[in-house]
């Protein structure tokens, strides 16, 4: 069964979705074997005001329920690329670099989608950043000249822009969101956080029976 995972690496939500998710790669259960395929959902792209004092203390209080809900870890508030002065909090360079990754190194990309959201979430890293990204890419093995090449690319400018349009085709407006394409169709299984087991159960019932398509 293919699975797509529609998600934000600057989501904090996704962030903690990430630990269902590999429970749910390690041990599918009946849904066995799955394949997964990674969409960049827009969660603020294209931002250019930087982020209000207010709105990112809001921000914070909703990662701690991320923390509760999931138990990974956050930088400490003074420590977060939120809370420095003039942070502009714009998806749009990490999900085209999680674009760029899928499009030439496509076995790296779920290492790479989570290495960015560790650094941002855990790390306090500003992954707006083009050197933070390209900083990211470097433990993979990916080469960095390549990794820059299509990172600035028009290409990729683009293809994450037909992501983010893809994403609203799908009238999908939160994430995480977990896709499946079974007998020709999508189906949706999960949109927002959701337990591995949960997932398991879902995915066993759409392999026997289908389910409701995603309109």
């Amino acid at each position: 069964m293919n699975l797509i995972y529609i998600a934000d690496p600057m989501c904090s939500w996704c962030y903690g979705f990430t630990k269902p998710m590999e429970a749910l790669l390690a041990d599918p259960g009946d849904a066995a074997p799955l394949q997964l395929a990674l969409v960049m959902g827009g969660l603020r792209p294209y931002t250019t005001e930087p982020l209000a004092a207010a709105t990112a203390g809001e921000i914070f209080e909703h990662w701690r329920h991320v923390h509760e809900a999931s138990g990974l870890p956050f930088a400490p508030a003074p420590n977060t690329a939120l809370h420095r002065p003039g942070f502009v909090y714009d998806t749009e360079p990490a999900s085209r670099a999680v674009v760029a990754v899928r499009s030439r190194w496509p076995k790296l990309v779920w290492r790479y989608f989570k290495s960015v959201q560790q650094a941002f979430y855990a790390g306090g890293q500003d992954v707006t950043q083009r050197d933070v990204l390209v900083d990211l890419a470097e433990p993979l093995g990916i080469p960095l000249k390549e990794f820059e090449a299509a990172f600035d690319s028009d290409e990729m400018r683009e293809a994450a822009r037909a992501d983010f349009a893809q994403c609203q085709a799908w009238g999908l407006r939160g994430f995480p969101a977990l896709v499946a394409e079974h007998g020709g169709e999508l189906h949706l299984v999960a949109q927002g956080y959701t337990q591995a087991e949960t997932l398991r159960e879902r995915l066993a019932e759409l392999a026997r029976s289908g389910g409701g398509n995603l309109h």
